[in-house]
């Protein structure tokens, strides 16, 4: 009998998240960036339980690190750090990598605005709603690059906005 195997070469393009394949047992990376290790560790916490791979990073410099050194599927990134800030941080990451989502956690007021024109995914304003981060994070891992490409561009998006006072339930703005 011949061995009638034939080798089948498939190339995936590099670095387009939009098409490569997620397997159940891959589970996504997020970079957590906070200079508040309570809230790193309660927040890196609750994500691990619900089976995300976490990275945390004290400041700015060090997500960039990170991001760097791994793809990362989204950050969660404070904005009030020492070493380099949240929007310092916003531009280089995006600037790397324009599809990676975004989500602004931050107790700093008057933040609509720049999360809006920035392309940013989501802005939650701390104390944090866990289900809420979580519902936000689940839908921007599942957004397709299209959405995202039009939020970037200042074409009409979906944004999750979620003010610190706001209850479960009410999250779009």
């Amino acid at each position: 009998m011949k061995d009638e195997r034939q080798a089948i070469q498939v190339q995936f393009p590099r670095r387009d998240r939009s098409f490569v394949p997620r397997l159940e047992f891959m589970k996504p990376r997020l970079l957590l960036v906070d200079d508040d290790p309570t809230v790193r560790e309660m927040i890196g916490r609750v994500l691990t339980e619900a089976g995300y791979i976490v990275l945390l990073a004290a400041n700015g410099q060090e997500a960039l690190d990170f991001a760097a050194a791994t793809e990362v599927d989204l950050v969660l990134l404070d904005l009030n750090m020492p070493v380099k800030n949240g929007w310092d941080t916003f531009e280089r990451l995006t600037t790397a990598n324009p599809l990676l989502p975004i989500i602004i956690i931050t107790a700093r007021p008057n933040q609509l605005f720049p999360a809006l024109a920035s392309g940013a995914g989501a802005l939650l304003e701390k104390p944090l709603d866990f289900p809420t981060l979580l519902e936000t994070i689940r839908t921007l891992l599942d957004e397709p690059a299209e959405k995202r490409l039009a939020r970037i561009a200042g074409k009409p998006a979906e944004f999750h906005y979620i003010r610190a006072q706001q209850q479960r339930g009410q999250r779009k703005a």
